[in-house]
């Protein structure tokens, strides 16, 4: 039986960026960092509050996503947050741009989307 969502794996395409991004911007405490000479390749695990992982790969020349966000495959990555205004105005604090906070119709929660250095949607999803 599946228990729950173990990590979620992104490639960047600066992972200096994508790496500050992720551990400075959005505080994700860093697990375990490696560089992968054979594959000229970063991997760098961050861990979330509740366990959950981050996998974040750089690649030589990685090719871009196909389209914003309707692609086959991985739409978005979400996170879930107590407070949406308040994770929204320290993100703005981070001059990262947000989209309108929206209400879900079918749950009538609070969401809103921005994107990391490339491009990647993300979520927020109040409790």
């Amino acid at each position: 039986m599946l228990l729950g969502i173990h990590h979620a794996a992104i490639i960047c395409s600066n992972y200096e960026v994508s790496k500050s991004f992720y551990t400075h911007t959005l505080g994700l405490k860093i697990l375990a960092e490696h560089y992968r000479a054979e594959r000229g390749s970063w991997k760098l695990d961050l861990v979330l509050p509740d366990g959950g992982q981050l996998e974040l790969f750089s690649f030589p020349n990685p090719p871009k996503r196909a389209s914003y966000p309707e692609a086959c495959g991985l739409r978005h990555l979400a996170f879930k947050v107590a407070d949406i205004e308040q994770y929204q105005g320290y993100l703005v604090k981070h001059e990262v741009k947000t989209e309108a906070i929206r209400i879900d119709d079918y749950t009538g929660k609070r969401f809103l989307f921005f994107s990391d250095p490339d491009g990647l949607p993300i979520e927020l999803y109040e409790i």
